[in-house]
């Protein structure tokens, strides 16, 4: 909204220092500041409220140190994320951006079905919470508002730049032209021609099929990253602190994507318009970071899968919308590591069970930071190694730019 506000004042008035809201860097900085006083200004009222209202977690008994001491710790929390990351977008990016309006919509989107499933938990004292067919139907209509969207508007393109013949002052010479493509082209690294299309995936099918490989995989691609983040946020800060870092890590890529020089330097896509989604992504930075104000341990409020699943959502959504969704599993490493120690631990017991009678397990206990908490390490060294891991991640990842 600001945007447009300074604009108009620069354009009829000439107001001096209006122009700084041209700049995406200038917008971004103004975002993430707002995100954290957001977080923390307002983050001690909402903790309150949801204690006063008694909405606090029901902790299930697992063995775990310090486990039961959280009982009752307000939870919910994910609503002080959710607004750190919607108001500061709707001050300062431009509104009439796709991707903009898309992030806005995945982020209320998965926080409303987070709700639904705290509200279920805390308030009708049901530990399943919405059941889990409703939870993949949310992901999907999801995944198909996102899908559909980056593959059938108009401003979701990727530009090819080529020399060309013009005419310069009455002169032809060559020069560098664009042309704007729908293309389903993504990232795919390590590769020296690190370009793929998913319309290459059924060649089979007819051209105007191909969005249903896309559509298919975007679904994938939201329900596992945002289930991945609500498995993670087990520990105090664990979620939180990993997605600010996913976060940063996405905010860059899509600074360097938007722009045509940085984008021709590095030699990967231009994606135009992508640039806004810096704003989005710095409120999100700070959303995350100013939550673990009060979220780190030990936490005085939990994000509850009302945050979760909105982090995970967010996430999923922003890597499709710069193309580089297949880094997820390296950029996202904690959360795919915590998702397979619990597959990996439930197939082993159900194959170890079926096979000699009696269940086995590979880790003490599953998720994955539950493992180390039963070898009694303490549960702030644990989200600190988990954050070190996943820095050494991010940079890897950001190095994949040039890894090929």
């Amino acid at each position: 909204m600001l945007y447009y506000l300074f604009d108009y004042l620069e354009r009829e008035f000439d107001l001096v220092g209006a122009g700084l809201f041209q700049y995406i860097s200038f917008r971004a900085g103004m975002a993430i500041i707002l995100s954290l006083l957001i977080t923390i200004a307002f983050g001690k009222q909402i903790i309150a409220f949801l204690s006063k209202k008694q909405l606090g977690e029901n902790i299930r008994d697992l063995g775990l140190t310090g486990q039961l001491d959280k009982s009752g710790t307000p939870t919910m929390g994910g609503i002080i994320i959710i607004a750190a990351i919607v108001i500061p977008t709707l001050l300062f990016a431009r509104l009439d951006n796709i991707y903009i309006i898309l992030m806005l919509i995945t982020a209320i989107w998965m926080g409303l079905i987070g709700f639904a499933d705290d509200y279920i938990k805390v308030l009708k004292k049901d530990k399943m919470g919405l059941q889990g067919k409703f939870k993949i139907i949310g992901q999907v209509g999801l995944g198909l508002v996102v899908g559909f969207t980056l593959y059938f508007h108009d401003d979701v393109v990727i530009r090819d730049f080529f020399r060309g013949k013009v005419i310069i002052q009455e002169v032809e010479t060559t020069a560098p032209v664009y042309q704007d493509l729908k293309s389903t082209k993504t990232t795919i690294p390590f590769f020296k021609n690190n370009e793929g299309d998913y319309s290459d995936i059924l060649p089979f099918l007819p051209d105007e099929y191909t969005w249903l490989p896309y559509v298919l995989i975007v679904i994938f691609i939201i329900a596992a990253v945002s289930n991945g983040a609500n498995i993670t946020d087990g520990l105090d800060g664990l979620a939180a602190g990993t997605s600010a870092i996913i976060g940063l890590t996405l905010a860059i890529f899509a600074y360097v994507s938007g722009r045509v020089d940085f984008s021709e330097y590095l030699n990967i896509m231009f994606i135009p318009n992508t640039g806004e989604l810096v704003i989005f992504c710095t409120a999100f930075v700070g959303a995350c970071i100013g939550f673990l104000w009060y979220n780190s341990y030990p936490a005085q409020v939990f994000m509850g899968d009302t945050g979760s699943l909105t982090l995970g959502g967010i996430i999923a959504v922003l890597a499709l919308s710069i193309r580089k969704e297949l880094l997820i599993p390296v950029l996202c490493g904690i959360f795919l590591a915590e998702n397979l120690s619990v597959i990996l631990q439930v197939a082993y017991f159900k194959y170890t069970k079926k096979k000699y009678g009696e269940g086995r397990r590979i880790l003490k206990m599953a998720p994955l930071h539950h493992h180390y908490q039963k070898m009694e390490l303490h549960e702030s060294k644990i989200v600190t190694r988990f954050w070190v891991v996943g820095v050494l991640l991010g940079i890897f990842t950001l190095a994949t730019l040039k890894i090929r």
